[in-house]
């Protein structure tokens, strides 16, 4: 940070009066374990009064007097002989973003920790979580009130409204957001002047207005930037695609991080990720024909659910796709808001409304919810094992797995190719049968019914599909 900035910094904080529950000054008390409460008490309180950061300072005393202090934050080290700045973030749950800066004022050195406030939970310092009364830090569960506050102000955080990146001048704010593509992409001309393109952007919430500079939005960043790491608070959500040689993740062949907004690059990833899939080749009418391992639209559906459902409040992860010879994984930060067992047939849920809105004005995701259904009914058309959906409370992760033998397939493959089938038949208004699920399995002879027939069986013993009175077999939540 520049001299100038760091001077306008500091009286900007002092311009607020002495302490209050988001500032905090300091002399030269710097014990690391007091530093890393202090941190967790003013995100919470910055949360809590609405306030986008905090600041904790070292080099003032709690009269607002400018002594200056001989903490030196580089120098110092946490437990265990750790660099302050790991250590305090290895025990900061969420881990928040705080930055430590270096400068003078009046001629005194002055040390500032910058914080964020928290935007996803409670921040927790080695296991306890602080909040700001007055001028005084509290563990928070001592005040159940402004517990229940700050909950309410935490759930009612979109991702889409925060500030990816403010004070910015006109012309760097074209140099950082593709307009062009918006424009192409609502297939609407392109405005002859930059107070009409301003507007629109404006009118779509991707940019705000802020005096005569410009802020870019979450929203407006992770659509339409040109490059991501223009925005380092939203940086770690470039989509990363992996080529592994093999089955294991033990030796990637080719790896590329997108930098691109995901409206900017989605046609293009859809390309280069089918570029580089194997094909094989069919007669169809006569005709020699190239197809794809994997079912093109099966790729671009769930490439679209990894971006729009993922949880950007996650820290420190964002979506992934990987390449085995024998599946496609795809990986969003965040615990899914739907059973994945409902995944097929409920209505759709996004933590990311305006994204998820926008996502389907340009065609990229399906606005009935029916994008897994599409999904279950190409890899049946192409008779692979059925895609698995795995759930974590940090991620979620989809399996599509690649050409095996009905022979070849697990206990666990056929069970859950049953349920998804028998799933897609009760919301297309059909009904499973023993000959529908041999044709899934392509399955053809007469002799095959029975062993059908236990995969049926064990479906229904394992709790996912039952007989209705009718002994219709329909999903066990129907």
């Amino acid at each position: 940070m520049e001299e100038k900035e760091f001077e306008s910094l500091v009286e900007e904080i002092l311009s607020n009066g002495c302490e209050n529950e988001w500032i905090e000054f300091k002399q030269d008390n710097s014990e690391p374990h007091l530093i890393g409460e202090y941190i967790s008490a003013i995100s919470n309180s910055a949360c809590l009064h609405k306030i986008k950061q905090g600041y904790l300072l070292f080099g003032i005393n709690n009269k607002c007097e400018v002594m200056g202090t001989n903490f030196e934050p580089k120098k110092t080290k946490g437990k265990g002989n750790e660099n302050l700045e790991n250590w305090l973030l290895r025990l900061l749950v969420p881990r928040i973003d705080f930055e430590i800066l270096e400068g003078v004022y009046k001629t005194k050195k002055i040390i500032i920790f910058r914080i964020d406030a928290t935007k996803k939970n409670p921040v927790k310092f080695d296991g306890v979580e602080y909040i700001r009364v007055g001028e005084y830090k509290r563990p928070l569960k001592e005040y159940p009130e402004k517990e229940k506050n700050l909950w309410k102000i935490l759930n009612d955080v979109k991702f889409e409204e925060g500030i990816a990146l403010e004070k910015i001048e006109e012309q760097k704010l074209f140099d950082l957001i593709d307009y062009s593509k918006y424009f192409s992409l609502m297939k609407l001309e392109i405005p002859q002047n930059s107070p009409a393109i301003i507007n629109k952007l404006i009118e779509e919430k991707l940019i705000l207005k802020r005096g005569k500079s410009f802020s870019v939005t979450n929203l407006g960043a992770i659509l339409f930037a040109k490059d991501l790491d223009k925005f380092p608070k939203i940086s770690r959500k470039k989509l990363r695609v992996i080529f592994y040689e093999g089955n294991s993740r033990t030796g990637a062949t080719r790896e590329k991080e997108h930098k691109e907004g995901y409206a900017v690059l989605f046609e293009e990833i859809i390309k280069y990720i089918l570029n580089q899939l194997p094909t094989n080749e069919v007669i169809k009418t006569a005709l020699r024909e190239d197809v794809y391992m994997y079912p093109t639209i099966a790729i671009r559906e769930l490439l679209g659910n990894t971006l729009i459902h993922q949880d950007f409040l996650e820290e420190g992860a964002g979506p992934m796709v990987e390449f085995f010879n024998n599946r496609v994984e795809f990986t969003n930060p965040g615990e899914p808001l739907i059973d994945t067992n409902r995944f097929i047939d409920h209505a759709p849920i996004s933590r990311n409304d305006r994204l998820a809105s926008f996502m389907r004005r340009i065609k990229i995701c399906e606005e009935r919810g029916s994008g897994i259904d599409k999904v279950i009914e190409a890899v049946e058309i192409f008779q692979l094992p059925a895609p698995e959906f795995i759930k974590d409370k940090r991620f979620m992760r989809v399996i599509l797995y690649g050409h095996r033998e009905f022979k070849d397939m697990t206990k666990d493959d056929r069970i859950r190719a049953c349920w998804q089938h028998c799933v897609i038949k009760y919301v297309s208004r059909q009904f499973m049968t023993n000959a529908t699920l041999r044709e899934r399995f392509n399955l053809r002879g007469e002799s095959d019914y029975v062993q059908v027939s236990k995969i049926i069986r064990s479906c229904i013993q394992a709790g996912y599909i039952k007989q209705d009175k009718s002994n219709r077999y329909i999903p066990a939540w129907a």
